[in-house]
């Protein structure tokens, strides 16, 4: 008797971001980590937008590209315990709208960040690096690579 298996889905957690306010729940907790960091005194608006872009960007980079596994038990006979969680979504299917809206969020993100910071050079290197390490795992040609073997087991 399997306790606690009694799901639908292969995998469930590929299924977790398509659902009902992920989305909206995502994009309230972005808000609100710039509003915290905003109410911070001696931040700045700059520091603050900077701050809010590393820390999302960190974040995401964590939760989608260096975790692997899942917390539920598959009858994949162990394939999801290989895959991260941007390798598992949809699937694996690319260009889905889940997978689409994630890899935009940074991108505007980073927009919003180079604008309220004025450009300044520092901010902008800063806010440039931290986009770069959640696209570039992004793309469909990284799908199941793992860079100098990091990550591999």
């Amino acid at each position: 008797m399997n306790v606690g298996v009694a799901h639908s889905e292969v995998n469930p957690n590929t299924r977790v971001m398509n659902s009902r306010g992920m989305w909206l729940t995502y994009a309230l907790a972005v808000g609100m980590l710039h509003i915290v960091l905003l109410s911070i005194p001696f931040f700045s608006v700059p520091v603050a937008w900077t701050l809010t872009n590393v820390i999302h960007n960190l974040g995401m980079y964590v939760f989608l590209h260096a975790v692997k596994g899942t917390p539920f038990e598959t009858p994949d006979q162990g394939k999801a315990r290989l895959l991260t969680h941007w390798e598992q979504l949809d699937y694996g299917v690319q260009f889905t709208s889940s997978r689409k809206f994630f890899t935009i969020s940074p991108i505007i993100l980073y927009f919003l960040t180079s604008f309220y910071t004025k450009y300044d050079p520092t901010h902008f290197i800063l806010n440039t690096a931290s986009l770069l390490t959640v696209l570039i795992p992004k793309l469909p040609q990284l799908h199941g690579v793992r860079i100098f073997g990091i990550n591999k087991y």
